[in-house]
Order: structure tokens, then C-alpha cells, then sequence
């Protein structure tokens, strides 16, 4: 098991970013901002993001008909994916585990011949529950969010959800 106490904290902002193209079917997208997020991070949690970002090459490859690619970094990518809690800085990585299972095992029953006709409505969204941070852009304080409202206690600059949903669904 790893390290506990690696789950806990706030993803890396490129990390929510990856999340969100993986959960829209960009893999290649999401593999590129969660790469970023691996080499800017330091510590064990790096080791879920390359994990994550491990997932979204496989199901990359398996878009693109390459089944050999597909097997070969799946297989890689159980190493970063095993031994983190169910969930780890909210990221419902038991379901992760599950649910790229399940498309290995529908590739893999393809075959190299007929991995083209893989059901992309298998490929399922990550599941997680991101706390976010907010930065006040005046002061540069952390701001609070309470009831569709992010107030900075510093300087009183406000929102409200509206303006949010510009970066998150």
C-alpha cells in the first residue's frame, strides 16, 4: 500500500485540468496536462498522475485501432495505478482500476483483428470530487466558496457560480 498520507491534499491544477479532457475523450489532451502535472509535482502523488495519465494512453491507443499499443501500456500502466486508497485527493481510484479493466478485457476479447469495433460508450468518466482553490485576483489571497458565492476574506472581491462554470462543469 502506499503512502496514505500522499492522498491527501488538492490536485494539481493541471491534474483537474487532465481529469476533465479525460472525462470528455480527449485522451491525448488529458495525457499531456497530466504530464505536466506528474513533472511539476514532487513526492508519491506524482505516481497517480502518471497513473492516470497511463490510463488515457491506453484508451488513446485503443481509439486508434493500435491493440498491441493498448495491451502493452495497460500493463504498464497497473504499476502507478495499484496500491492507492479507493480514493485518493478524491479521485475514485477504485473505479478507475475497475472500468479500465473492464475495456482491457473487451479489447482483449476483440482481438488484434476486430479491435475496431470496440464500443467507445465503454470508455467511463473518472469519478471525483475536486475541492477547488480559488486565488483571489486582486490580492492574491485564498477565497472562500460558500453557497454558489467565492468571497476573499482579504479584500472582499466576489463571484458567484456563474462566473466559475467558465473552467468547470
Amino acid at each position: 500500500m502506499r503512502n496514505t498520507e500522499s492522498c491527501d491534499g488538492a490536485l494539481h491544477p493541471k491534474a483537474v485540468e487532465g481529469m476533465r479532457l479525460f472525462n470528455e475523450g480527449k485522451f491525448f489532451e488529458a495525457h499531456e496536462e497530466l504530464e505536466l502535472a506528474w513533472r511539476e509535482e514532487t513526492g508519491e502523488i506524482r505516481d497517480l498522475y502518471r497513473g492516470i495519465l497511463q490510463v488515457a494512453v491506453t484508451y488513446l491507443h485503443v481509439t486508434r485501432g493500435n491493440y498491441d499499443g493498448a495491451v502493452k501500456v495497460y500493463g504498464r500502466s497497473l504499476k502507478w495505478t495499484q496500491g492507492w486508497k479507493d480514493v485518493c485527493r478524491g479521485i475514485n481510484m477504485k473505479k478507475l482500476r475497475e472500468d479500465a479493466e473492464m475495456v482491457m478485457r473487451e479489447v482483449k476479447q476483440l482481438g488484434k483483428e476486430r479491435i475496431g469495433e470496440f464500443d467507445a460508450a465503454l470508455f467511463r468518466p473518472i469519478q471525483w470530487n475536486e475541492k477547488r482553490l480559488w486565488i483571489c485576483d486582486r490580492c492574491g489571497s485564498e477565497m472562500h466558496e460558500k453557497n454558489c458565492k467565492v468571497t476573499c476574506p482579504n479584500c472582499g472581491n466576489r463571484f458567484d457560480c456563474s462566473d466559475l462554470n467558465l473552467y468547470f462543469d
